[in-house]
């Protein structure tokens, strides 16, 4: 199989198979028998199992127009050809994704141009950033919308036209807000509802940033630019809330609330990641127990299922509707105790 375009879309032919034509409209949200066919592909366990119902296999994801393009449009060739530059990334997936970044930005780097990657949180871009160094001619920026963004995407591209991006990466036209509005005063909404909706319009979790909840007044959510036409025109209700999705006009209308800090000193028995999650977040152990083997406690933004588990001096913890706290500092007593510093962002 490969990739190939056709009215913005991204398309896969499936090779082999007896080529006739499928309707493919200018947007995905104009024809709900294509979103049916998505949801079938997702439940399906490979492609070739959809491949004897639908030759020719639409995805939901536009492709960058402009200056910059999309790693999400391009299929790797795997990570043997950049093994010397990922020997730093431990995590297999984690060095696909950078092998995936790298052959993007090397293609822009060649044209002049810029590419954007997915949105990834900062482990896969600190590795990506790590990479790059190492390679010559090839530079890349972190850019989600505001100076304190979670979520990023990469800019990756020759250094000369990179550099003339670093002051000021709204230039690119890479990412893009939208106003969702609605009244949450009788269901209110979290992150995790706002971040369901959206994908339930057919989007992968890569394709979204940060998302600013607004109390009972719905949220600004960060996006890929090439995603806005799509989420304006499907994403229309979160929970059980009718709501209106419109981009803002600029970045600068973004409303971004300044980050809280408590710091937190504490002495435990052990490292284990239930007792100092618990200590940060002023939980009893059990509790957290639970919230650890039920996949809403991550290190580093991976998911921890093991409370015994440890963390170390810089890991960062997260707790599904909680925060994140960071291990700032470990030191161990003379009685073999561990004093640690946190710093819970709150």
């Amino acid at each position: 199989m490969y990739f190939t375009c056709l009215h913005g879309l991204q398309i896969i032919i499936l090779k082999g198979l007896i080529a006739h034509s499928v309707a493919t409209p200018a947007s995905i949200t104009q024809n709900r028998e294509l979103l049916s066919v998505i949801n079938h592909i997702k439940m399906a366990s490979s492609l070739r199992t959809c491949a004897w119902r639908y030759p020719c296999i639409i995805l939901p994801l536009r492709l960058s127009q402009g200056r910059s393009s999309s790693t999400g449009s391009v299929l790797c060739r795997g990570v043997s050809q950049y093994e010397p530059f990922l020997k730093h990334v431990q995590d297999p997936e984690q060095k696909e994704v950078v092998a995936r970044i790298l052959e993007v930005g090397q293609r822009a780097a060649d044209r002049w141009s810029v590419a954007a990657s997915d949105f990834y949180y900062p482990p896969a871009i600190g590795d990506a950033l790590i990479a790059i160094k190492s390679m010559a001619g090839l530079q890349g920026i972190p850019w989600g919308g505001h100076p304190n963004a979670e979520r990023c995407r990469l800019l990756i591209g020759h250094p000369d036209v990179i550099e003339g991006m670093r002051a000021d990466p709204q230039v690119s036209e890479t990412v893009a807000v939208l106003q969702v509005e609605g009244n949450f005063l009788f269901d209110s909404a979290t992150h995790r509802d706002f971040l369901g909706a959206c994908l339930g319009t057919g989007i992968e979790r890569e394709k979204v940033g940060d998302i600013i909840v607004q109390a009972d007044r719905g949220a600004q959510i960060i996006v890929c630019q090439e995603l806005v036409a799509h989420l304006e025109q499907s994403l229309t209700q979160v929970r059980t809330v009718p709501v209106k999705t419109t981009p803002l006009a600029s970045l600068t209308e973004l409303r971004v609330p300044p980050p809280k800090m408590k710091d937190i000193r504490t002495t435990e028995a052990s490292l284990r990641i239930d007792a100092v999650a618990s200590a940060a977040f002023g939980m009893s152990r059990s509790k957290m127990t639970d919230l650890v083997k039920s996949g809403d406690v991550r290190v580093n933004w991976k998911p921890i299922t093991k409370p015994s588990a440890e963390v170390q001096q810089g890991d960062m913890i997260s707790v599904t509707g909680k925060g994140r706290c960071e291990v700032k500092e470990v030191m161990e007593t003379a009685k073999g105790r561990f004093a640690l510093n946190l710093v819970r962002f709150v």
